[in-house]
């Protein structure tokens, strides 16, 4: 795909949404650090419904940390994978007290020195909470990213450096949650709607659908 088209996609993206976030909610970078660590196999419509209570009952480290690994795991029950992700949410907690004075980093080597925590959840709260210009590369940017040949590659780590090397400046901050946006609701899994995608005309995809 050439420079002229990747600018173009970008510019349709950003004029249909201007000013995207994520849609995990959250108040605070400790919040969004917590809902992406929860996030991952699971929906954000799940966290969302796991962390509105959660983040009454405890929104910061100390908090979290008195709470106790049982108490969250009764907040975070209906997660998957909840008692693996109350055991790093505490072991995080702790780590953020003691090495960070109960402030989230904001450097991606100590993020993902946090149990529970790798490149893609580190660059998510880069992005997010902090706006830095990362990609935090799952399963619906993979997609996209090689269905579209925006950034073909063979692993997230691959997509990741591509994304970043061809995506204009002006749109890096802005162009992980645009992607997310469209694997989710657009060019999804089982059958991309083509037909009603914002980039349909310029997308590379071979087998677009006509319905």
């Amino acid at each position: 795909m050439n420079a002229e088209k990747r600018r173009n996609i970008f510019e349709r993206l950003r004029e249909a949404n201007p000013h995207p976030t994520t849609e995990l909610n959250f108040n605070s970078p400790f919040e969004l650090l917590i809902a992406v660590m929860l996030s991952a196999q699971a929906t954000d419509k799940s966290v969302n419904k796991a962390t509105k209570a959660l983040f009454q009952a405890a929104n910061t480290p100390e908090a979290m940390l008195k709470l106790g690994e049982d108490g969250v795991k009764r907040h975070i029950r209906t997660i998957g994978l909840f008692n693996t992700k109350a055991k790093n949410i505490i072991k995080t907690c702790q780590l953020l007290v003691d090495r960070h004075a109960g402030q989230v980093p904001r450097t991606r080597e100590e993020l993902e020195a946090l149990p529970g925590v790798g490149r893609k959840t580190a660059n998510v709260v880069l992005n997010t909470a902090f706006g830095e210009p990362t990609m935090a590369v799952d399963t619906h940017i993979f997609r996209v990213a090689n269905r579209t040949r925006l950034a073909p590659g063979g692993t997230p780590l691959a997509v990741e450096k591509r994304l970043l090397k061809v995506i204009p400046k002006a749109f890096l901050r802005d162009a992980h949650h645009w992607l997310i946006l469209l694997g989710r609701y657009t060019c999804t899994a089982r059958k991309p709607r083509c037909r009603s995608c914002l980039i349909e005309d310029l997308c590379e995809y071979p087998r677009k659908t006509t319905e």
